[in-house]
């Protein structure tokens, strides 16, 4: 695995060991248990189509009741030895390529939606890969947006067009809060919304997200 998907799931799996099964996550709907149990079946089971196919999502549903059935301390261990085997997901280039952000993301679901959470600092480098690998899901989570989007490194000042649209509002921020931003948790990303007010207004009335 690459080192901030390992190190993410691993804090994941850590955080949902501390809070239990039944704390609420950032996914509406969600105990931290559902949330263990969609990234189990979406990395170890064929039925995970179901979550990219709508007229599937029954195959998806009737994996995660069964996977849901086991005890929560072993589906915690079964998510931090990581995919199984035979999963796409176990090869290292998919791992970083699908994992990184996913389990990024969900990790920040879990701690976010508890009292007294505040921003993780993650260091440069973590921050530099979250950056590297956001312009490619953030144009397709931006695809629907009613304005332009582009966000800001606000580290490094480096700037990314995502929707190439007048007006357009950029999304300001260290790397992972944009993520979040742009992943849909948009109420609990610290970032600053840059440009006409209208636009904003516009942006921040949208519901970004796969």
């Amino acid at each position: 695995m690459t080192r901030l998907a390992r190190s993410e799931r691993d804090a994941l799996c850590d955080l949902a060991v501390q809070v239990g099964p039944d704390r609420p996550t950032l996914c509406e709907g969600w105990t931290v248990k559902d949330l263990v149990v969609h990234l189990l079946v979406r990395e170890g089971s064929p039925a995970a189509v179901g979550i990219t196919v709508a007229r599937l999502a029954p195959l998806t549903d009737a994996a995660a009741a069964r996977t849901a059935r086991r005890p929560f301390p072993e589906l915690v261990e079964r998510l931090r030895h990581g995919p199984p085997w035979y999963s796409p997901f176990a090869l290292p280039k998919v791992d970083a390529l699908v994992n990184t952000l996913e389990l990024l993301v969900h990790h920040e679901d879990v701690r976010r939606a508890q009292p007294g959470w505040a921003p993780r600092d993650l260091g440069e480098r973590a921050e530099g890969t979250v950056w590297s690998m956001l312009a490619t899901p953030g144009r397709s989570l931006t695809r629907k947006a009613p304005v332009g989007v582009s966000m800001e490194n606000a580290v490094t000042a480096d700037v990314r067009v995502l929707r190439d649209a007048t007006p357009s509002v950029t999304v300001k921020g260290p790397p992972t809060e944009v993520a979040l931003y742009l992943f849909g948790r948009s109420a609990h990303a610290q970032v600053e919304l840059l440009g006409d007010v209208e636009a904003v207004e516009r942006l921040s009335a949208t519901s970004l997200g796969a």
